[in-house]
């Protein structure tokens, strides 16, 4: 298994050596979807929860704003309530 450090890092991969091994190249963002799984079952049983800054939807423009700055301290959350 070859795990590559940096995000969108070229690989060179010849042809051959995928059909002849019957081989792939897979990729996922952040695990497989079991690791997913996972994590969301441990967070449930451990009570785990985010960290977020609650906006009202009114004040939507705010809450962009901020995220896109880099300044939002946690994740940026609307409510509509």
């Amino acid at each position: 298994m070859i795990v590559l450090g940096a995000p969108m890092e070229p690989l060179e991969v010849h042809s051959h050596l995928l059909i002849g091994g019957r081989r792939s190249i897979v990729g996922w963002p952040s695990g497989t979807s079991i690791d997913s799984q996972d994590t969301l079952s441990f967070s449930a049983l451990t009570g785990v929860r985010p960290m977020i800054e609650l906006f009202p939807l009114e004040r939507a423009a705010e809450a962009y704003e901020l995220m896109m700055s880099g300044k939002a301290r946690f994740r940026v959350v609307l409510t509509t309530e």
